[in-house]
């Protein structure tokens, strides 16, 4: 059976996140919807498999709530349900920068459509910058990103502040797996008075987009599901959980310095 992914995430005020969780739970299992809602106070961040149809039904069904209409959900075929079930959790943040009081409602970096990324990231003024944890860069990254070597993203600001000095005449571009990442990075950077580009829907958008998309990217991309890693056609690759876990955790070690 032909199953489909959908991942998206909007930043948006949800003043009773639990009640909108209820509805989404009864309306998923209906449809046997099965992956993972994270909602908070600053918006959703989803990732759902199930049939064409059902997940139509999904969309239209945030669509009707002004809050979420025309939320960009990045589409992708899967061989197999790729989530065991259906998950729904209530959270302060739907992603932690590891900073209090960062919102990115409203506000984000310059958004940088995937048919213009390619030309941006060959300047010669633009720094790049890996938006995800080490594992991940390791797996797969654009030709020329700078690796943070973060393990969790709640590191990742403690990188930027390290390195502000050295931007200040550049332009930093930055790219995650679906962009939600960088829409919370850069809008912490923006406060600090910084311009910050971003992949406009991040790799996988990239991938869907640019056919020729090996030509920038080397590798796959990790993407939070039994389908484990895409390449860039967005076909599942061969790579296990074992190798991830084995990137993930040996790297870990290796830096704590226990082997």
């Amino acid at each position: 059976m032909t199953f489909w992914h959908d991942s998206f995430y909007r930043f948006v005020y949800i003043d009773d996140p639990e009640a909108l969780g209820k509805k989404l739970e009864q309306l998923c299992n209906e449809l046997e919807v099965k992956g993972s809602i994270i909602l908070a106070p600053e918006g959703i961040n989803a990732m759902l498999a199930g049939t064409e149809e059902a997940l139509d039904k999904v969309q239209a069904f945030l669509d009707s709530d002004k809050r979420f209409k025309n939320i960009f959900y990045k589409r992708t075929l899967s061989h197999k349900m790729p989530f065991r079930r259906l998950r729904i959790r209530i959270k302060d943040e739907i992603v932690p920068l590891g900073i209090d009081g960062v919102s990115a409602i409203g506000k984000t970096g310059i958004e940088v459509p995937p048919e213009e990324w390619r030309e941006l990231i060959k300047e010669d003024d633009v720094i790049l910058i890996d938006n995800r944890n080490s594992f991940e860069y390791e797996l797969g990254h654009f030709k020329g990103a700078i690796d943070p070597k973060v393990d969790n993203f709640r590191h990742f600001a403690d990188y930027v502040k390290a390195n502000l000095d050295d931007w200040k005449d550049k332009k930093v571009a930055m790219y995650c797996t679906g962009g939600i990442r960088c829409e919370k990075t850069t809008a912490w950077m923006k406060d600090l008075g910084m311009e910050v580009y971003q992949l406009e829907g991040g790799i996988i958008n990239y991938f869907a987009q640019i056919p020729d998309a090996d030509k920038d990217y080397e590798g796959e991309c990790f993407v939070f599901d039994w389908r484990i890693c895409l390449d860039t056609k967005l076909e599942e690759t061969e790579t296990s959980i074992e190798d991830v876990d084995r990137l993930q955790y040996g790297e870990a070690l290796v830096r704590k310095g226990l082997r």
